[in-house]
Formats: C-alpha cells, sequence, structure tokens
C-alpha cells in the first residue's frame, strides 16, 4: 500500500479492524489496549499515514479539539510568570488523553477603549475553538464580552467573580489574611502593601481608599482589603498600597523602592504576589537591609522560586486551579454536545472554590533593628 493511498478506512481494513479503532489510536488512547494501539500506530507510521484529517473530523464531529484559554497579559507572560506556568500546566493535565490541545488567546494588560473592543471581537470570534478559559480579566473586559458573545461554553478563571459564569478560584479575600496575621503576631505596626495592578486603565504608584473601593481587578483588591481588614483590626491604620499595572522583576523592583524611599519607617511589607515580594527581597539585598531582622516580606502564590528562597507566603493550588477549569470546561463542552451541540449556560453555574495555605517561610521575624536608608552607613 502507497504512502499517497493510505487513509483511516483503508488501513483500518488491511489491519482487520473498525474505522472507530483506528481514530481512537489518535483521538480516544485511553479506549484501547496498549497494544492494539501500538500495532496502529506502528502500521500507519510504516506508511507515512500521519492520522485523521482534522478538518474532516471538525466537519463530522462539530468539535475543534480545542480550548481557548484567553490571558491578561502578553503572551511572552504566560511562559515567565510562574503561576500562569503553574496554572496552563493544570489546563494541559485536564486535556491529557482527550486529544484536545490549548489556544493561547493573549487579550494583554491594557485593554480599554474602542479599537480594543473592536480587537476582541476580532481575536475571539476567529479562535478554532470548543470553549473557553478566562483567566482573570476585569470586570466589563471587552475580551470577555466578546466571548459571550461567542455563545461558547466558558469558564471564568480567579476574576471576576460575579460573571454570573462558570467559575474557578479561591477565596482571596480570607486566604491573604494569614499572611497579615502573621506580620501582627511578630509585633509589626508599620507595614506596607505592594499590589499588581487594581485598575483597567492604568495606574502605577500609591492608591488612595477610594481608588482600591473602586478598582474593578476583584482579585487584587480582595487581596488588598483582605488584609487592611486585618491590620485594622489588630489597630493598624494608615497602610500605605502601591501598585504596578505591569507584573514582572523590573516592576516589582521599582515598587519596593517607591515604597520603602516614600515610607522609611517601615518594619514589614506584605504582597499580593510573590512576584512582587521576591522583588523586594532584590531591592533589600541590593541596599544592604536585613531580611527579616530588619524588614519582614510575605507574599502570595506559592511559587517554587519563593518557596526555594524561604519566602512566608500564601500557596494557592495553581497547577490545581488550571485542572479543575479545564476538567469543568470538558464537561460543560460535553453536555452540549449531547444535547446535539446547543450551547446553553447551567442554570445554576458551577462554582468551585479551592483551598490555600499559609507557609511561615524565613521571612518573617520581630523587628530587631532600625533599617538603614539607601546611602547611609
Amino acid at each position: 500500500m502507497s504512502k499517497r493511498s493510505t487513509t483511516l478506512a483503508s488501513l483500518a481494513a488491511e489491519l482487520g479492524v473498525s474505522r472507530t479503532t483506528v481514530s481512537n489510536a489518535y483521538n480516544r488512547p485511553d479506549q484501547l489496549a496498549p497494544a492494539t494501539r501500538e500495532r496502529i500506530l506502528a502500521a500507519a507510521a510504516a506508511r507515512g499515514y500521519a492520522g485523521p484529517d482534522p478538518t474532516a473530523r471538525s466537519l463530522r464531529t462539530r468539535r475543534q479539539g480545542s480550548v481557548g484559554v484567553l490571558l491578561t497579559e502578553h503572551l511572552s507572560y504566560a511562559f515567565e510568570d510562574m503561576a500562569s506556568v503553574d496554572f496552563l500546566a493544570g489546563m494541559a493535565e485536564a486535556s491529557a488523553g482527550a486529544s484536545t490541545t490549548l489556544t493561547l488567546i493573549p487579550a494583554g494588560p491594557d485593554t480599554v477603549g474602542a479599537p480594543e473592543d473592536a480587537h476582541a471581537a476580532q481575536l475571539v470570534s476567529s479562535a478554532a475553538v470548543d470553549g473557553f478559559v478566562v483567566y482573570s480579566v476585569a470586570a466589563g473586559d471587552a475580551y470577555l464580552e466578546a466571548v459571550r458573545r461567542r455563545g461558547l461554553p466558558v469558564v471564568v478563571c480567579d476574576q471576576p467573580t460575579d460573571s454570573g459564569l462558570p467559575f474557578v478560584g479561591i477565596d482571596d479575600h480570607a486566604a491573604i489574611a494569614p499572611a497579615a496575621q502573621a506580620l501582627i503576631d511578630a509585633s509589626h505596626a508599620r507595614i506596607g502593601i505592594l499590589s499588581i495592578r487594581l485598575h483597567r486603565e492604568r495606574h502605577d504608584g500609591e492608591v488612595s481608599a477610594a481608588q482600591l473601593a473602586a478598582a474593578d481587578m476583584h482579585v487584587q483588591r480582595a487581596r488588598v482589603q483582605g488584609a487592611l481588614e486585618v491590620l485594622r483590626a489588630a489597630g493598624i491604620e494608615g497602610v500605605p498600597v502601591v501598585t504596578r499595572h505591569i507584573n514582572d522583576s523590573r516592576t516589582a523592583y521599582a515598587a519596593a523602592e517607591e515604597l520603602l524611599t516614600a515610607h522609611p519607617d517601615l518594619t514589614a511589607v506584605l504582597c499580593t504576589t510573590d512576584s512582587m515580594a521576591l522583588g523586594v527581597l532584590a531591592y533589600a539585598r541590593d541596599h544592604g537591609i536585613s531580611v527579616p531582622e530588619q524588614l519582614s516580606v510575605t507574599g502570595f502564590d506559592g511559587i517554587a522560586p519563593a518557596l526555594a528562597v524561604g519566602l512566608s507566603t500564601v500557596v494557592q493550588p495553581n497547577k490545581a486551579k488550571g485542572a479543575a477549569a479545564g476538567h469543568m470546561l470538558a464537561d460543560l463542552i460535553d453536555r452540549d454536545a449531547a444535547r446535539g451541540g446547543r450551547a446553553t449556560q447551567p442554570a445554576e453555574p458551577p462554582h468551585k472554590l479551592l483551598r490555600t495555605s499559609f507557609h511561615p517561610g524565613r521571612t518573617v521575624a520581630r523587628p530587631r533593628g532600625e533599617r538603614l536608608l539607601p546611602g547611609r552607613g
């Protein structure tokens, strides 16, 4: 049999198996005995057969075999930020064995205004996917609205928390409380907070109480407000909050510099991400500030680099979150397929909250000395 003429049907006939069995060898390997699948794949490879035609399969099944992951960052961020890497690893784990691919759709961090609305509609409408996981976008985000209009199954992860769509996330307000309490228990009263962006519109710098209350990035708002609530209960008021729109090592370092220069009396910094906390540690190291003797630091996420340096941090299950979102979306897609492909949101959308924990680490201690300002010996 020539390589050119080999088809799924001809390969099935030669091997004495059904067309479905050959198809399952590629698309549903869990349905076959390993020896049977290996025999089919070996015969296909010998004849130059690469598998069922994806276009024909899509037309026949009305399935694309891919799910879209909508990100609020530039595409490179998905491979640089460890929390995002862990989340995507969980999504990939959920699709293992189902022959489903992931299509990354980067919305970017600056998506405000009519031109972005049009771009969102074009980008989302052209995605060849069976459904979407929307990963942490602002309330009213143009890309989220474009996803709604597609009429496909959707799962929101992290935010917005009040979209009325199926949801996977954590209780960010409650999750950060142990970090704030750890600083109180260590007798800190002069505490500052660093947060990644709180608003869709760019704002870098100190945040007022009014700006915090109006924040449309629910996750960061909940973490900051949760921490402030614990601190206020301990009688600690006037806590400065500094934010950065972009979340990377350079901006985290700059945020630490701004906070600690403007408020030189601080003995502790509570951060809403580990990336921010790592920026504080780098700034402290460069300026001769001893951690935790002169400055205590807490983070949030529990990424491997933070745990490796002993950061005191809130650990959230980023990989499990991705897996839960992937499985929830797969269930919604299968449900619609069973109804003849009619996409409808469930009357009571599933809502799954995962547990977090606090890792004590080594970066919180009782303040034991005055912190020296940069440039002073």
